[in-house]
């Protein structure tokens, strides 16, 4: 009686098969393979997920940022009246028609526009009395910072607060350095992303000069 009970507790707690619960054993089948079939999907929704994010990651870094074209080329320039940084005056970009106009969005935390500066500094003083007008837009920058920054590298340039970088917003500006060339017609003929170089600016400020002229 013993023996019988022990193999029946026995019996009770050890793992049931399919030969000793009288199921079949095709009766597990589905429930194993589905879980396989779940698993499965699951990694191929991972790799297939993945595999997008890189291309679209190796795409954009194959992209060369300065070749994007500006939807504002060949589009009347959008207005802005500014103040100076110094609160000395406003300057209004439709009074400014008939001269070629550079406007450079900068920022005193950006190194790139300390590296373009020298570039900036050299082509205003070259075109500053043949009817050419630089402006600075200070970008997301403290004000005294950008004003310390004009002090220590020279320039005298009008530099203009952009509040709420309402105007960056309107040219479309998404990384500094960006300079943009107008006509004497307000219609923007060039933009630069990234520093510009002396030699490429007075070469466009110069093709300006010629086109109205």
């Amino acid at each position: 009686m013993k023996d019988t009970a022990h193999n029946t507790e026995t019996g009770a707690t050890d793992g049931a098969t399919p030969e000793s619960s009288g199921a079949h054993p095709s009766a597990f089948a589905p429930t194993v393979s589905g879980r396989r079939r779940r698993r499965w999907r699951l990694v191929a929704t991972v790799v297939t997920a993945v595999a997008i994010l890189t291309w679209f990651l190796a795409f954009g870094l194959s992209r060369d940022p300065t070749l994007i074209r500006s939807p504002l080329l060949g589009h009347r320039a959008p207005p802005f009246t500014l103040r100076t940084l110094d609160g000395s005056r406003t300057v209004a970009l439709g009074a400014l028609r008939g001269q070629v106009v550079v406007i450079n969005f900068w920022a005193s935390w950006c190194v790139a526009c300390r590296v373009e500066h020298p570039a900036l500094k050299a082509s205003w003083e070259r075109y500053r009395d043949q009817g050419v007008v630089l402006l600075g837009i200070d970008f997301q920058d403290q004000k005294q910072a950008a004003l310390d920054f004009m002090r220590e590298l020279g320039g005298d340039w009008p530099v203009l607060e952009d509040p709420g970088g309402r105007t960056a917003i309107g040219y479309g500006v998404y990384g500094i350095p960006e300079t943009f060339l107008i006509g004497r017609d307000g219609v923007v003929r060039y933009k630069q992303v990234g520093p510009t170089s002396y030699e490429l600016l007075t070469d466009e400020i110069q093709r300006l000069l010629d086109r109205s002229s």
